[in-house]
């Protein structure tokens, strides 16, 4: 028996689930045990229960999709009254104009909004927006920005003439985005980045992309689907004081309900007139629901201050680990919200996967670890002293 289920099981969802990051070989490596957890079948505050009725401690947090933790009551209340008004229907949802007006007064310099349902498709659209808007092709692009064609830098099945129109750009290398600029020139369409990959981005790394860009007339794009509604509202962007042109929020937008968006200078977000991006479930109004009652808690309760707070805690814990396992930890990545620990070797984080989860908590043993409202103090210590627990039995 495989992990999950048979190997019928397998072949009808092929790769054994629909989402990658969630397939037992990348939580716990090749090989995991059928005794590992697999699927889910109830999640509440920073807990989930498996099929077999087991309880465990999460920090996964659905790969950082939750940010008031799961099934907060303020969104469920939301989502339900939405679901009772029908949930979709043939015309534009009021909740669609009062959602983009109430992130408009929250993130000022989204001056203009287009909702998606998921990250994947806000990235690309921002993309398709930008060289709508310049009339040019190349993209330079630095970090993960899903799995569609236009960002597929070695995907055999992308065609190679897509692959040719991206370039790769390192993270936090400032000399990297003036040469390559400086070579792209006025083909540049856009730049689009993650602003945080496992380490805050320096000052000069910022300026330098907003200078660049806006020297070859391209787009800066931020791709805010992690760092949005965690490190503040408005994500990296407002946190460092630098703005994009255009930003994508996903994950934590909904808290846990399919929604994205692309948003940002009115101008460049007019372009949207001249190509076509549509959904038919863009505009379904329980994911705006909630996404509304999840900014209202956001704001009312200054949920990134808290998250921040309790994520120090938590990368404390992280670095206590990595000074008392040097053997096992080579280091601590990532902010407070948003971390965690590097392995010496891949097959530790793994072991340590496992036996976590033998043990009650889910700990992702690549990036990221999330820390959400509904962490308490208490269950940060609960982690760690399952983690010192596992660590001190690796040999």
């Amino acid at each position: 028996m495989t992990p999950g289920g048979s190997d019928i099981a397998r072949d009808l969802i092929p790769g054994f689930t629909s989402t990658g990051s969630k397939r037992p070989d990348a939580l716990f490596g090749p090989g995991a045990d059928a005794d590992l957890p697999t699927r889910m079948i109830r999640s509440a505050g920073c807990r989930v229960w498996d099929t077999e009725g087991r309880e465990y401690l999460d920090f996964i947090s659905a790969l950082g999709a939750v940010a008031l933790g799961y099934g907060h009551p303020a969104v469920i209340r939301a989502a339900i009254e939405a679901v009772a008004s029908g949930a979709v229907g043939p015309l534009a949802p009021s909740d669609e104009m009062e959602l983009a007006s109430e992130l408009q007064s929250a993130v000022p310099w989204l001056e203009s909004i287009r909702f998606l349902k998921t990250g994947a498709e806000a990235v690309a659209a921002s993309v398709r927006i930008a060289r709508a808007a310049t009339g040019r092709e190349r993209v330079l692009g630095c970090g993960y920005h899903g799995w569609l064609d236009w960002c597929q830098l070695t995907d055999p099945a992308v065609p190679a003439g897509t692959r040719a129109s991206l370039g790769a750009l390192r993270f936090d290398d400032p000399d990297d985005v003036r040469r390559q600029c400086q070579r792209l020139g006025d083909t540049l369409a856009a730049i689009v980045v993650e602003p945080v990959i496992e380490k805050a981005p320096s000052r000069e790394w910022l300026d330098t992309l907003r200078a660049e860009s806006a020297r070859v007339g391209a787009v800066l794009i931020f791709d805010e689907i992690k760092t949005g509604f965690r490190l503040a509202v408005g994500g990296a962007a407002e946190r460092y004081g630098v703005r994009p042109d255009l930003v994508v929020f996903g994950k934590a937008l909904a808290s846990g309900f399919p929604l994205a968006l692309v948003g940002g200078r009115r101008d460049i977000m007019a372009r949207i007139s001249q190509t076509w991006i549509s959904s038919t479930l863009a505009t379904e109004m329980v994911s705006l629901a909630a996404a509304r009652a999840t900014l209202r808690v956001m704001i009312e309760e200054q949920v990134p201050a808290t998250l921040h707070r309790r994520g120090t805690e938590f990368m404390a814990g992280l670095v206590a680990l990595a000074t008392r396992y040097p053997s096992l930890i080579e280091s601590v990545r990532g902010l407070p919200e948003m971390c965690h620990l590097v392995y010496r070797e891949e097959a530790v984080g793994a072991d340590v996967a496992r036996a976590a989860a033998r043990r009650g908590l889910l700990f992702k043993r690549t990036a990221y670890n999330f820390v959400s409202l509904a962490h308490q103090p208490a269950d940060i210590t609960r982690a760690m002293d399952i983690m010192d627990e596992v660590l001190s039995g690796i040999p």
